[in-house]
């Protein structure tokens, strides 16, 4: 049985989906699109099995020879469609995994490529704006110098502690975070919405680059 997909932009530019279907399920319909304010973007064949991830670029154009890019979350295929190219780091996120195991839905949002825009699911979500509080040394800036995302740690400092490898390559080495706390407390509106038709269990895992 498919499953429907609507995206909702509630930010005041138009935001860039990026989708990347993982190897071997059966594709999504889109592999990017343009998600203006306002209105929804449904996608309503979305197969069985389906599995993948979703992210959102933004402060995006088409330059004077047709290449289209991105500030933040860029596939880099110079298209709006990613063509089954994956994000640029930092991004937030939205992973899937439709009819998995037991037959059931999973998803999370991860940060493990860093954070670009906030994004909501229907039955949970990350909305907060990281950006807001990202820390001088993790920031991502655009060609202007404003902040288009939050790097992860591993990203900005690549060291076995922050990209869990070498002895910290296991969960019971995970270092105790004190920043992540004021990071998420500072809410803010979604930049994206995601609504799934189908009944959705979250799965928490121990996640490495």
């Amino acid at each position: 049985m498919a499953t429907i997909f609507v995206f909702t932009n509630r930010c005041l530019e138009t935001i860039y989906p990026g989708v990347q279907t993982n190897p071997n399920p059966p594709a999504f319909p889109t592999t990017g699109f343009a998600l203006p304010p306002g209105p929804d973007a449904a996608f309503p064949g979305v197969p069985a099995g389906w599995s993948g991830r979703i992210w959102g670029c933004y402060r995006c154009a088409t330059d004077a020879s047709g290449s289209f890019g991105c500030s933040s979350g860029d596939c880099a295929t110079g298209r709006v469609e990613c063509n089954g190219a994956g994000n640029q780091a930092p991004s937030t996120l939205a992973e899937f995994a439709l009819s998995g195991q037991g037959g059931r839905d999973f998803y999370d949002i991860s940060n493990v490529d860093g954070f670009n825009v906030p994004i909501q699911l229907r039955d949970g979500d990350l909305h907060a704006n990281i950006n807001a509080a990202c820390p001088p040394e993790l920031a991502a800036r655009a060609a202007d110098g404003g902040t288009v995302g939050c790097r992860s740690a591993c990203g900005a400092f690549n060291t076995d502690e922050f990209c869990c490898r070498g002895e910290f390559g296991s969960p019971d080495s995970l270092l105790a975070w004190s920043l992540a706390p004021p990071l998420l407390s500072k809410l803010a509106e979604p930049a994206f919405t995601l609504h799934n038709s189908s009944p959705m269990e979250q799965e928490m895992r121990y996640e490495t680059e």
